[in-house]
């Protein structure tokens, strides 16, 4: 009993974990999707991002999958402003963290 109680506070903490993650990487999203010096299709993709993560049906690792994906696709994008390619590099590394 003891055992399982334990085992449930470390899954509770982690959950909490990836939850200030996926917080911080939409706050940086959001910015991204509103920078208008920032090419449309860039932004798009970073609302698209936000829409990932903030999806009911996945587990909290497949949502931050499906946004890394949707941003490594964008990231080889020519047009992109060097310091919105750092911001995205930033997500994915706070998102690549997260696992069921």
């Amino acid at each position: 009993m003891m055992l399982r109680e334990v085992a449930q506070m470390v899954r509770k903490k982690k959950m909490e974990e990836y939850e200030e993650r996926m917080k911080q990487a939409l706050t940086v999203l959001a910015v991204v999707s509103e920078d208008n010096t920032t090419p449309r299709n860039i932004r798009r993709a970073a609302k698209d991002s936000m829409n990932a993560l903030q999806s009911s049906e996945f587990t909290p690792a497949v949502k931050a999958s499906n946004a890394i994906s949707l941003m490594d696709e964008i990231l080889q994008d020519p047009n992109m402003p060097p310091y919105t390619r750092v911001k995205l590099w930033n997500v994915m590394s706070l998102l690549e963290a997260i696992k069921d």
